[in-house]
């Protein structure tokens, strides 16, 4: 159901996401992720690689966007219902920009599901870039027809209601063992996902543009001498 109803609307709202991407995001657009996260651990000396287990489900698998965040943490049925269950989630994706990121964080949450059909169609209507989910994502079919980008920990059928309740939206926030602000810029593929800090995009982005550059130049060495041994001696770089 969900897909026959797309159409013009969504191809207009990919459209306009696209007509306000800047140097940033086409820059990381066009770098590895690998490289990404080797530049974020040379930059901030921090962790920048969401754990292993957060994995592409559907969509497109590039993703590149500035955060809007939001957790969830548990609670009891009777603070849990629907609206409390799911109100921080709709009001982040029915306010979120074209482009940005979306990032759920449940806390504990592995047997939950953080996003499905109806939030994914919401997400893909309003130009959503894509969406990270600390936690489960269910309706794989219906979304997968969406198109839209979701990374995710877990694929489960339940969901967050009487057992989850949002605490806040766009706040920093605990994301598969690294910290996320609103804002910081989110890049995956099917490598992984990696956080940038906002402040130091700029920087980290030129680290990887470098680093992909130096892979680049070693690979005819690797070809010529048949070993690694001598591109590493002359590039310094493994």
């Amino acid at each position: 159901m969900t897909c026959a109803i797309l159409g013009f609307g969504f191809q207009a709202a990919t459209k306009k996401a696209g007509v306000a991407k800047d140097p940033l995001t086409a820059g990381f657009e066009k770098v590895t992720v690998a490289s990404v996260a080797d530049a974020v651990d040379q930059i901030t000396g921090q962790r920048g690689f969401l754990s292993h287990d957060m994995r592409p489900r559907t969509g497109n698998i590039r993703v590149v966007g500035r955060a809007t965040t939001v957790l969830l943490k548990p609670a009891p049925a009777d603070k849990a219902t629907p609206a409390l269950s799911t109100g921080f989630s709709t009001a982040m994706i029915d306010n979120s920009k074209p482009g940005e990121v979306g990032v759920i964080v449940i806390e504990d949450g592995l047997d939950v599901a953080g996003i499905g059909g109806l939030m994914g169609t919401a997400a893909k209507a309003r130009g959503m870039a894509g969406v990270i989910v600390d936690g489960g994502v269910r309706d794989l079919k219906e979304v997968r027809g969406l198109g839209l980008a979701i990374y995710a920990r877990s694929v489960v059928p339940s969901s967050t209601v009487s057992r989850f309740a949002g605490v806040a939206k766009d706040i920093e926030v605990q994301c598969a063992g690294v910290s996320v602000k609103p804002g910081d810029w989110i890049v995956a593929d099917e490598d992984g996902v990696v956080r940038v800090p906002a402040a130091q995009a700029k920087e980290v982005l030129q680290r990887a543009q470098e680093i992909d550059d130096r892979e680049t130049k070693m690979v005819p060495y690797i070809l010529k001498f048949k070993a690694l041994t001598k591109a590493v001696e002359v590039f310094n770089r493994i």
